[in-house]
């Protein structure tokens, strides 16, 4: 595969703040043996938050009453979005049962956990979406119990529009509570919360690495990283939409990564020339972040061909891969490695990221070569079970017996054989004629 790279990216310094895996693991020690009390101390000392950590349907409404009609109905028209997706991603997870041979019965349940917790994130922007995406998805999954928790945004609690985005998403109990310890508190059950057996959501560094530690006895979506995002144009596409795109997700922080790959020189200059502007013209402090994103994580790579293209694509692994180029349909059965994909200029990742419908929490930092995004299959058990009857049962232990003993087993040799000797009819006894 030939390219060139128009523009490469130097990547970012150091991170000055140490060893994050460091602080999270003496963190979550702490909250583990402490609880609560330790959980109000970091909420005082991290946020400057020392209110209830609990909400009451009282904030709720009040919050919600502080919503714009419009924003309210804006936010529904999404949720209704979100909802409805995670709904039919449900109705294909089926149960199903088989008959593999006469008398072997196997099958295959979708069980829905006990209990989920859903983090939203805060810091700089009010991220309503993500409080659709993670409290609808595990609502439509069955979910019997979802908590989830934001950090405040002011000495009034949790920003308005986003508490009342999780409640209207279907959150049974909401935390006002962000980072280590947000996520600890869904994890150990405090604040009356049953403790989560799955936790989802994107937030910070510290975020992702206090999933990170607690995942075995906890599930986890996935460790989410800085967002990032990829379009795929030629010489169809309108360089200031694609330059307006990638400026678009290089707001989201000066380490998320945007890249653009083309086939076409002329396309992909004009982009050059255009994202710099683009940025510069978003209000402060997005333009700031916008520019550092694009300056030490933006690249923009020339390709021969279409195909070239898609290699590298599948290379990098996109969370976000869009696609602004002629033949859509040859892009989507040819392109393999993506979190999600956006077709056509008509469609932008920004509508993916706030109201389209399909999970916006997804693989980063090249994870998708292996995993999807968020759905509602995480928040499922997909579970077996199986039953035999004799009719099944002298294939069965022979070939388990035969297998066992290759394997040096012999219990389990035995285990087979002694349902095998249990199956066989009564040996018949011989009469001794001179009784």
């Amino acid at each position: 595969m030939t390219f060139e790279y128009l523009k490469t990216a130097p990547g970012l310094p150091p991170d000055p703040r140490g060893d994050t895996a460091d602080m999270v693991r003496v963190m979550l020690a702490r909250l583990k043996a402490r609880g609560e009390a330790a959980a109000r101390d970091y909420a005082a000392r991290l946020d400057g938050w020392t209110g209830e950590i609990a909400v009451t349907e009282a904030q709720v409404a009040a919050a919600s009453a502080r919503v714009p009609d419009r924003l309210r109905a804006e936010i529904g028209f999404a949720h209704d979005n979100i909802r409805r997706f995670a709904e039919a991603q449900r109705a294909s997870a089926q149960d199903f049962e088989i008959e593999l041979r006469p008398g072997l019965i196997a099958a295959q349940r979708q069980i829905p956990l006990n209990a989920a917790g859903c983090y939203v994130p805060g810091g700089r922007y009010a991220h309503i979406a993500s409080a659709l995406m993670t409290i609808a998805t595990a609502r439509a999954a069955g979910v019997e119990h979802v908590v989830a928790c934001a950090p405040p945004r002011d000495e009034t609690g949790i920003h308005p529009a986003v508490l009342y985005a999780m409640s209207l998403a279907g959150a049974d109990r909401i935390l006002c509570l962000g980072g280590v310890q947000g996520i600890a508190a869904m994890a150990f059950g405090m604040f009356g919360c049953t403790p989560a057996d799955m936790l989802a959501g994107p937030g910070n560094p510290f975020v992702a690495e206090a999933k990170r530690q607690l995942f075995g006895p906890v599930g986890i979506d996935m460790v989410a990283g800085p967002t990032d995002a990829m379009i795929l144009a030629d010489a169809t596409a309108d360089p200031s939409v694609v330059a307006w795109d990638l400026a678009a997700q290089a707001e989201h922080g000066c380490n998320s990564p945007v890249w653009l790959v083309s086939d076409d020189r002329a396309l992909a200059m004009e982009v050059l020339r255009l994202v710099p502007r683009c940025a510069a013209g978003l209000p402060e402090p997005n333009a700031t972040e916008a520019r550092a994103a694009w300056q030490a994580l933006g690249e923009v790579i020339l390709c021969p061909d279409r195909e070239a293209m898609a290699q590298v694509a599948d290379r990098y692994g996109p969370e976000h891969l869009h696609v602004q180029a002629a033949d859509p349909d040859w892009w989507t059965s040819r392109l393999r490695v993506y979190g999600s994909l956006f077709l056509g200029a008509a469609t932008t990742v920004a509508f993916g990221d706030k109201a389209a419908g399909p999970n916006h929490v997804l693989p980063t930092g090249g994870a998708a070569r292996h995993t999807g995004g968020l759905s509602v299959h995480k928040f499922l058990k997909t579970v077996t079970w199986q039953r035999v009857d004799d009719r099944a049962v002298p294939d069965l232990a022979r070939a388990t017996a035969a297998i066992s003993r290759a394997e040096g087993m012999e219990g389990h040799a035995r285990s087979a054989d002694i349902r095998l000797a249990k199956r066989a009819p009564p040996l018949k006894l011989a009469v001794n004629q001179k009784d």
